[in-house]
């Protein structure tokens, strides 16, 4: 051995000393920290984000008051957005999203189960529509941030898909059931296998005639007037020119709208059994859920219930019960994704399937939540179609659409649903609402 080789081999020897068991490892072929691999991209993790506001964003393009929940964070560029719709007490919902900017201004915004919890007991008293919209306005813009984040549509978040797109049904309606008849065949001309069939709108209200309340001045001139008798008389009219004129593959639904009384619309779902509808919706109201004993022994006509209910646990019973076969939840009303998907998995234990309540005031992103859903939930039933006006889809670029009766999302991380916030600002909400419905006599009837 030559002098140099010697003087290396000291050299080295000292180093190893110096690096400790670390260093004995890397000779004999370990990986030594002094030259450790850095780890790859998936294995770091996500470094932790902050809220740093929350505000409301009103807007009325379509004629509906619609309401986003803009969450932003402390990554530059990166911020997600929720539906927080009640149409019909929109500016309740602001002052209620102010509170949750205080609320929730530096927490982490990866931690959407634990926001939702500490935010639905923040008030001490909870439930509601109005805080409860609040709440899911938050909810889903935490859950677009996450797909964001991940680089992810959110429906991968919650397992993948398990269906190519999402079925859904229109509303067909008219003022005579050859009308109805006739309308429901535009729509499976358009591919729908599902189509809700209402005569004269909900309740038969277009059919109803003049009421003595209006003749004697009595309430408001805009009042809406429903004959409970003549609506209970022509469903199943109505029913049966539509299967005459359509046919028997068609699937059939029907909203009650909770407008009559219980006893007679346990009569009038037993005479629409030979029809076979796909679903009744919303027999009762939720003073009157007692009745679903009687209904259930009464007939098999499956029954679609829940949009009326703010708060999750009032589904408990009716599932376990086996009182109604779809959950219909008003996503927004119940607090957002994250109840709703609790609903949605207990339903599966008990073989009942989602129908998610999306008629027009719910904002795009509303239903785009909901569609990421319907997409990742194997117990889905049906989904209510969303047909966008041209200025709701200027306002609210990505939203879902629609093709051959079927939902589909756009694939973009989070919702894919964007709001333009300068157009909307171009349509003021308002205090209007027309959810006033009477009896002949004047008596206010309860959707």
């Amino acid at each position: 051995m030559t002098e140099n080789q010697k003087k290396w081999n000291r050299r080295d020897s000292m180093k190893m000393l110096g690096l400790g068991s670390a260093g004995m490892l890397g000779l004999f072929g370990g990986v030594s920290s002094a030259v450790a691999q850095e780890k790859p991209a998936y294995a770091k993790g996500m470094a932790p984000i902050k809220i740093k506001s929350v505000k409301a964003i009103g807007t009325r393009p379509g004629g509906s008051n619609l309401i986003v929940v803009k969450v932003e964070t402390t990554e530059p560029g990166l911020y997600g957005l929720g539906c927080a719709t009640f149409t019909q007490r929109a500016f309740a919902v602001l002052p209620a999203v102010e509170y949750l900017n205080e609320f929730c201004a530096g927490k982490d915004v990866d931690n959407i189960e634990d926001m939702w919890q500490s935010a639905y007991v923040s008030s001490y008293w909870r439930n509601g529509p109005v805080l409860n919209n609040a709440l899911s306005g938050l909810d889903q813009a935490l859950w677009d941030i996450k797909g964001k984040r991940a680089g992810m549509p959110v429906y991968q978040l919650l397992g993948g898909k398990v269906r190519f797109a999402i079925p859904c049904y229109g509303h067909a309606n008219g003022k005579t059931p050859e009308e109805v008849a006739t309308d429901v065949q535009s729509f499976m001309d358009r591919g729908y296998k599902y189509i809700r069939i209402q005569q004269g709108g909900y309740g038969g209200a277009g059919i109803s005639g003049t009421p003595d309340f209006k003749k004697a001045g009595f309430a408001q001139e805009t009042d809406g007037y429903m004959s409970q008798g003549t609506y209970l008389k022509s469903v199943p009219k109505m029913f049966e020119a539509v299967r005459k004129a359509c046919g028997e593959e068609v699937e059939l639904l029907h909203d009650i709208h909770e407008r009559v009384a219980p006893i007679d619309a346990i009569n009038m779902i037993k005479n629409l059994e030979e029809y076979h509808p796909f679903f009744i919706e919303d027999p009762f109201s939720p003073e009157n859920m007692e009745w679903f004993k009687e209904l259930r022994a009464s007939t098999a006509v499956p029954i679609a219930m829940g949009e009326l209910f703010n708060n999750i646990n009032e589904f408990k019973l009716p599932m376990v019960n086996h009182w109604f076969d779809f959950i219909r939840i008003h996503v927004s009303q119940i607090g957002g994704l994250t109840p709703a998907m609790k609903v949605a998995r207990l339903g599966e234990f008990f073989g009942i399937a989602t129908a998610w309540h999306g008629p027009g005031d719910v904002s795009p992103v509303g239903h785009a939540a909901q569609a990421h859903m319907d997409l990742a939930l194997w117990n889905f039933g049906i989904q209510e179609a969303a047909l966008f006006p041209d200025e709701v889809k200027e306002v609210f670029p990505g939203a879902p659409t629609m093709n051959n009766g079927y939902m589909s999302v756009n694939e973009a991380p989070g919702f894919g649903v964007e709001i333009d916030e300068k157009l909307a600002a171009k349509y003021p909400m308002t205090t209007k609402s027309s959810w006033t419905v009477r009896k002949d006599d004047g008596t206010i009837i309860r959707p």
